[in-house]
């Protein structure tokens, strides 16, 4: 492995780019879902209205949008000039309302000026293609953004009062597909992503225009990790290596996939291929080696993109506890944790039985909390949706109190939950243990899984501030309360299945 290290520590995606072909739409429908079932994370559509053999892409997507539940989707890349981008931002975001978060949107100048020119579409000079992406990235980020009427006046596009709405249901990644000088800088000041495609960017060109778009990044005061890179690749698998790029057994293109991400930061693979045991082989070889050789290089906990990763400096539980899904929002592994024998509660006298039910009621008002949570959430949420009709100043302050006041609850809630772990961690264990000594394993465990949790709530105050000081990073705060609803209530629901029999038998009150 290359010891140039340029890894941003994304979470990897890979993903398949299927030719809309029209007349083997059926065809194209049952490997967009294949792609789903092998487990793939984005399918990608190129998008050439002018193509008359081709689907209409934003059709296509709407279609399968609603054939699929997980898989993202992106046109790779819009044809920009054919899109109006006010009608283009609100359509992205209505998609991925109703896809539950699932659109990306990669953005592209207009490859083929004759094609455009063929639809009535504007004929415009590489420079003033350029002017016109980034008029449109204003464009759109602003109709994203709650607020009052937006008045914009540019050279290519303007818009004359009009209201934001809707919000997306998360922040659509703008991917840019860029190979030229003006183009990368672009991509490097305002994109959330880089589209190059191997037919046009070898992986040898990758260095030089991944320093254009880095140096780019940091003169606008960005990190260039802040730009996803996502690699559009097309290759042969064959029995022998070929001595050429993706061009062997699934080794070697695992092999070099994980190269592309150490060199270049690259994320996102989405491989070109119209035959289904490509796909498979690609899925199911392919993706897995380059996840676990990208894994085994990483320093622990640093995968900045994983949903389920552990916030960096905060308690880390050894491997056993933490999920292997990394993919899910899960970050407790289940499956790994030690059981005790068990009695019948119900023999019991109902006094002591009581014993053990206190601590269901702790936990029931733990759980209480979580729910105030998730509503106080969403009410943050719903004042976003509603925020078209929102005119005044005023009004925008008290959407900014509304996101304060979730704050201020949801840290109360924080030492509350801090402070129950720590009398459990003192107190209830240790009797526990003294009292019944093969409970040591469990308690072992239930230990660790509060490090985790204590990691979890870190993430989440981490989260807040940055919601605070942006209102638009909300989703980030999203993340933070799922996960830890995911781990709390697993936690709690192996607490209590382990420890109220013996609280009740052994007479310990807590």
């Amino acid at each position: 492995m290359n010891n140039t290290m340029a890894d941003f520590g994304h979470e990897l995606w890979f993903g398949a780019f299927l030719t809309p072909d029209a007349a083997g739409r059926r065809r194209l429908e049952r490997q967009a879902l294949l792609a789903e079932d092998l487990g793939l994370d984005i399918l990608g559509f190129q998008d050439h209205p002018y193509q008359p053999s081709f689907l209409d892409t934003w059709t296509l997507l709407s279609v399968l949008a609603a054939r699929t539940s997980r898989i993202r989707l992106f046109p790779d890349v819009v044809n920009l000039p054919l899109r109006p981008p006010a009608v283009l931002a609100r359509s992205a975001a209505s998609l991925d309302l109703l896809s539950d978060g699932r659109v990306e949107l990669g953005l592209g100048s207009g490859a083929f000026p004759g094609g455009v020119a063929a639809l009535g579409g504007p004929v415009r000079t590489p420079a003033e293609s350029v002017d016109a992406l980034e008029e449109a990235i204003g464009v759109m980020r602003a109709l994203w953004t709650p607020g009052d009427g937006v008045h914009i006046d540019g050279r290519h596009y303007r818009l004359d009062g009009a209201h934001p709405g809707p919000f997306p249901a998360h922040p659509i990644g703008l991917w840019i597909g860029a190979y030229k000088r003006r183009m990368l800088e672009l991509t490097g000041r305002l994109g959330d992503g880089w589209v190059p495609s191997s037919g046009y960017a070898a992986p040898s060109e990758l260095a030089g225009m991944s320093a254009i778009v880095d140096a780019a990044a940091e003169q606008a005061g960005r990190d260039p990790g802040d730009v996803r890179r996502v690699y559009n690749v097309s290759g042969r698998f064959s029995g022998l290596a070929g001595g050429g790029f993706l061009d062997g057994p699934p080794k070697i293109w695992a092999e070099q996939l994980a190269e592309l991400t150490f060199r270049y930061g690259m994320s996102v693979f989405v491989l070109a291929a119209d035959d289904e045991r490509s796909l498979r082989t690609f899925a199911e070889e392919v993706a897995p080696a380059v996840r676990e050789a990208v894994a085994r290089e990483r320093p622990a906990a640093s995968s900045t993109g994983s949903a389920s990763s552990v916030e960096e400096g905060a308690p880390v539980a050894p491997p056993a506890v933490l999920a292997t899904e990394r993919g899910s929002v899960s970050v407790l592994d289940e499956a790994t944790r030690p059981r005790s024998a068990k009695r019948d509660i119900n023999a019991l006298p109902p006094a002591q039985r009581a014993n053990g039910q206190r601590l269901v009621l702790i936990h029931d008002h733990l759980r209480q909390e979580l729910t105030q949570i998730r509503d106080a959430l969403e009410q943050v949420a719903d004042g976003q949706t509603d925020a078209e009709s929102l005119r005044s100043l005023i009004n925008q302050l008290t959407m900014r109190q509304n996101y304060w006041t979730l704050g201020t609850f949801c840290a109360s809630y924080c030492r509350l939950l801090t402070t129950h772990h720590t009398i459990e961690d003192e107190h209830m264990f240790p009797m526990l243990t003294g009292a019944e000594p093969s409970l040591g394993p469990v308690v072992e465990r239930l230990e660790q899984e509060h490090e985790v949790i204590a990691g979890v709530l870190t993430g989440l105050d981490a989260a807040l501030v940055a919601m605070i000081e942006d209102p638009e990073k909300l989703d980030g705060v999203r993340l933070q309360v799922d996960l830890l609803a995911d781990a709390l209530l697993s936690h709690l629901g192996y607490e209590e299945e382990e420890l109220v029999e013996p609280l009740a038998r052994l007479n310990l009150g807590i």
